[in-house]
């Protein structure tokens, strides 16, 4: 089986306008706009999203400004920030994590 590589939007970039890809996209840049992934997304340390997110699962290590949908999860990793309306199957929150929202769990 071919394993596709991901997208990776590396410190320096900023993007802004809508995202879409049917694979992983890994943001260490700044986003802007809209997200539409049929893979993971994963926002590292130093990374920037300023826009909805809609996968099949979100981990967020930087700052996230938008709501999220996750078909299967979204975690919070610790140093992570996500001000925005979370609907997931799944939710973490690690120690050190910061969240302002509203969950919706219904599965």
């Amino acid at each position: 089986m071919d394993r596709v590589a991901a997208t990776v939007i590396g410190s320096g970039f900023t993007i802004e306008g809508e995202i879409t890809s049917d694979d992983e996209v890994v943001v260490g840049g700044v986003v802007r706009g809209k997200l539409q992934v049929d893979g993971p997304v994963t926002v590292e340390s130093e990374g920037v999203v300023e826009a909805d997110i809609d996968a099949r699962s979100v981990a967020v290590g930087g700052t996230v400004t938008g709501n999220v949908v996750a078909s299967e999860r979204v975690d919070l990793l610790a140093g992570g920030r996500l001000i925005g309306d979370v609907k997931a199957a799944r939710l973490t929150i690690a120690d050190g994590a910061t969240f302002k929202g509203n969950v919706d769990m219904d599965g």
